[in-house]
């Protein structure tokens, strides 16, 4: 039996049509002529997030502090120090292979070493033993007398600091007059060498001492080389008045000049005369202070016979 259909004809025949959206509400216009305003898009919610913290990156190590490594060092310099001690310890001298033993070194190596210090001076050789050479002998010349010059430096500072007034070492070597060693201070500084002290002995304390212990023939060499002149209205006018000063000073009497090399000054020289070598010490004093010269010099006097032995000792400087 046939179903008769329920749906229209009409509509069976009518083409279908895809179903759209609807399209937001309008908002009703608020005058004439203007566009219809659509509503605001809804806005997803702002999530706030925390700022980020930075953490600060640590700070390296401080680099420690350089070392001497081993490896800096240069080994042949070690090992031939250590060879030169070597012959130093032996006196009388040591063959290559004692040496090398002393030192701790292979024969091969104290061979090239020791013909190196050889060849340089350090070292030298006789009937095969080895000796300390001539270089190596004025080092040792060489800091002995940094030594004694240091010796001398401090005895004078000594002095000034308990006398009150500049001290002046001075030596007569081979025809000249050197100032060796002067120890001055701010409140009480060393007369000023505005006039060569090796050309004007005749005139300063210091000079007139040495003068006094040489011999005649020395002292004439000198004067002959170095004229007596005047170089203050109180200086010594000739070397017959020179002479007749030098030769009243007594053996261990302190030698006074006053102002006879530079106005405003008076200074005192004490003789040492030790071997061979003629020296002096000496102080001076402005002219205000001139009552304390010869009581200073006399002090000055008594400490160098407390410290006579080390002076002996460094006289040679």
């Amino acid at each position: 039996m046939a179903t008769a259909d329920t749906v229209p004809a009409d509509l069976q025949t009518r083409p279908t049509t895809p179903t759209r959206a609807p399209a937001p509400p309008m908002q009703p216009r608020t005058s004439p002529g203007e566009p219809p305003v659509r509503p605001p898009e809804p806005r997803s919610p702002r999530i706030e997030t925390a700022p980020a913290v930075r953490v600060p990156s640590p700070k390296p190590p401080p680099a420690p502090a350089a070392e001497t490594h081993p490896t800096t060092l240069i080994g042949s310099v070690q090992r031939a120090m250590r060879l030169l001690e070597a012959v130093a310890a032996r006196q009388h001298g040591a063959p290559a292979k004692q040496l090398a033993r002393d030192a701790g070194l292979a024969l091969p190596t104290a061979y090239h070493l020791l013909r190196t210090l050889t060849h340089e001076g350090y070292l030298h050789r006789d009937k095969g033993l080895f000796f300390l050479g001539e270089a190596a002998e004025r080092l040792s010349s060489s800091g002995a007398q940094q030594k004694r010059r240091s010796t001398v430096s401090d005895v004078l500072a000594h002095w000034r600091d308990i006398i009150g007034a500049p001290v002046y070492y001075a030596v007569y070597r081979e025809g000249e007059i050197e100032v060796m060693c002067v120890a001055d201070s701010p409140g009480n500084p060393a007369v000023e060498e505005w006039a060569d002290f090796r050309e004007t002995g005749h005139a300063h304390a210091v000079g007139q001492c040495l003068l006094s212990q040489l011999g005649e023939e020395a002292r004439s060499d000198h004067l002959d080389r170095y004229p007596v002149r005047a170089i203050t209205p109180y200086t010594v006018r000739d070397e017959q008045a020179l002479s007749w000063r030098l030769n009243r000073i007594g053996r261990m009497e302190p030698v006074v000049e006053r102002q006879e090399y530079a106005l405003g000054t008076v200074c005192a020289a004490i003789p040492l005369t030790l071997g061979t070598t003629a020296a002096t010490m000496a102080i001076s004093l402005s002219l205000h202070q001139s009552d304390r010269l010869l009581p200073a010099a006399r002090q000055l006097q008594d400490e160098i016979g407390r410290l006579l032995g080390t002076l002996a000792l460094s006289i040679s400087i």
